[in-house]
Parts: structure tokens; C-alpha cells; sequence
């Protein structure tokens, strides 16, 4: 009976598609969210420094404009295409099932929402904007710099990079228990104890890269 319902569910073109989405979601969306993180702390070293030794080193990436499509943009936009359809179908009840994972699912799909419409957002703002002006390629890190300076647009960046933080942890953390990495009980609350340090660590390091534009 076992084999027999594990067959269905892999036959099932939905169960194929939401393990699609919630792997692209830790690897590369999730991953690159961490290195993308770890980018912009650079900036608490100064301008030259982000300009030339981190953003300067990944614009001379031999075929970086195929890496970005392969490794970013296609997967990110199925895993927030399909996120949608999630929602769509989704009916978590908050209200009615006041229970705390059941309130923080409702809140990571709101955090999907929000974080896909900052994401359009900051391309915007970036590589939007920098067909505009070219300068911006040279100098990003003033360019981020002019943004975060305006109590609305630091606002909007802080609010944003919480709020993706915190999708990409309890991400994590479903996704341990949806692909069979904590099964028990204590594995399931050692995990979900290891996400919340995680996006702990993730979002202060993303708000001290943030300060780093303005210091």
C-alpha cells in the first residue's frame, strides 16, 4: 500500500512540480540569496572596495550573463511562479487553526508575495535604471547609496531583506521535513530551531551591509 500511494504521488505531476519548487527554492534561489547577503556586507570596507573587488570581480565573469539566466533568473522565476499557484490553492485558516506553524506558513507565503514584489522592485532600481545610466555599473555602490540615504528607500530595502530572510528560513525548515531530513518530532523542532539562527544571522548581516552603504 505504501509503494502503491508513493507511486501516486510521484506520478502526480503537482507533487513533481512543488518538490521542483521547493528544491530551486534552497539551490541556487535560496543559496544565492545567502551569497547576494554576503555581497553587500562588503560594503562596510568602503566604496572602492565594493566597486572594484566584489562588484567589479563578478561583472568580469566569462559568460556571467548565461550563468545569471541558468543559475538565477529561470529558477527564480518558477519558483516564484509556481509559489503563486501555491498560494492560489492554499487555505491555511489562521482564524480557524490558530496555531503558531500554521500562522507562520500563512506568513511565509505573504513573505513570498512581498519579497517577489520587492525583487521587481530593486531590479528596477538597479539594472533598470543603469540602462538609463551607465555610470551606475561603475559606481553601484554610491548609486545604493543615494537610495538607502532617503528614510522611504532604506525602509523599503530593510522591510524587503527581513521579510526574504525570513521566507528563506522557514523554507529551509519545511523543506527539511517535506524531502524526509527531519522526520521525528526533535528533528523536526532541532531544525526548526537551526532556521530561526540561521535567519537570524542572515538578517543581520543583511541590515549591517545595508549600514554599510550609509557609514
Amino acid at each position: 500500500m505504501v509503494t502503491v500511494r508513493a507511486r501516486a504521488s510521484i506520478d502526480n505531476p503537482h507533487f513533481l512540480l512543488r518538490r521542483l519548487h521547493s528544491l530551486l527554492g534552497v539551490v541556487p534561489v535560496g543559496a544565492f540569496l545567502v551569497f547576494h547577503l554576503w555581497e553587500n556586507s562588503q560594503s562596510r570596507f568602503g566604496a572602492t572596495h565594493y566597486n572594484e573587488e566584489v562588484v567589479g570581480a563578478l561583472h568580469r565573469m566569462n559568460y556571467l550573463t548565461l550563468i545569471e539566466w541558468i543559475a538565477i533568473f529561470l529558477p527564480l522565476l518558477f519558483h516564484a511562479g509556481y509559489g503563486l499557484v501555491i498560494l492560489r490553492d492554499s487555505r491555511p485558516r489562521p482564524l480557524l487553526y490558530p496555531f503558531v506553524h500554521n500562522r507562520l506558513y500563512l506568513l511565509q507565503r505573504i513573505s513570498g508575495v512581498a519579497t517577489l514584489a520587492f525583487l521587481i522592485l530593486h531590479v528596477g532600481w538597479t539594472r533598470v535604471w543603469a540602462l538609463w545610466e551607465p555610470s551606475i555599473h561603475a559606481d553601484l555602490f554610491g548609486h545604493m547609496q543615494g537610495l538607502l540615504s532617503h528614510p522611504f528607500g532604506f525602509a523599503i530595502y530593510a522591510v524587503g531583506l527581513v521579510l526574504a530572510v525570513f521566507h528563506l528560513g522557514y523554507g529551509l525548515w519545511t523543506f527539511s521535513i517535506s524531502w524526509g531530513i527531519a522526520t521525528s518530532p526533535r528533528a523536526q523542532r532541532l531544525a526548526f530551531n537551526a532556521c530561526t539562527a540561521l535567519t537570524a544571522v542572515l538578517g543581520a548581516m543583511g541590515l549591517h551591509g545595508l549600514a554599510g552603504f550609509l557609514a
